[in-house]
């Protein structure tokens, strides 16, 4: 079957089976390579993405599912050279470290600040939920969301004085 998509604002058609799944769809015929796959049973978030302004697991939606939909990845929340406010907060935090959580945890930073855009300890640790990291501890992480939210609103990632 052929299915149409719009992946980071650019519209595509893909030939694939229905049930072949988004993140094999993202990497191996797309190559966004951003998305990763962990678990594969939607538990780790290695592989989340925006979808239709939600987050998802892509290893869980199936092309059939995806057919219309709009995907954000990795790829396009910077906008050429112009890292997103939030990438910028991970990389100034130290958040990134080996890398491999990164983008899905990103994903999931900009879904929250979408949704709460000053949110405390405990909505940062629910809005992460679904995002596994082995190497931080989460403190980086939680840091990144916050200067993030700062970030966001303008405050240029200063502490208010």
């Amino acid at each position: 079957m052929k299915i149409t998509l719009t992946v980071n604002d650019e519209k595509r058609e893909v030939e694939t089976s229905p049930t072949t799944r988004l993140l094999d769809i993202l990497r191996d015929d797309l190559h966004f390579t951003g998305t990763k796959e962990g678990c594969g049973k939607g538990e780790c978030g290695a592989c989340t993405v925006i979808m239709n302004g939600k987050l998802v697991s892509s290893c869980l939606v199936l092309a059939l599912q995806a057919d219309g939909a709009e995907i954000l990845t990795i790829e396009g929340l910077s906008k050429g050279d112009q890292l997103h406010p939030v990438q910028e907060a991970y990389i100034e935090t130290g958040a990134v470290q080996c890398g491999f959580c990164t983008p899905g945890m990103i994903l999931a930073s900009k879904s929250l600040l979408d949704r709460i855009p000053d949110p405390d300890e405990q909505q940062i640790k629910r809005g992460l939920s679904g995002n596994i990291c082995r190497c931080t501890g989460y403190t980086k992480i939680i840091e990144a969301v916050k200067l993030s939210a700062r970030k966001l609103a303008g405050k240029g990632g200063e502490e208010d004085e």
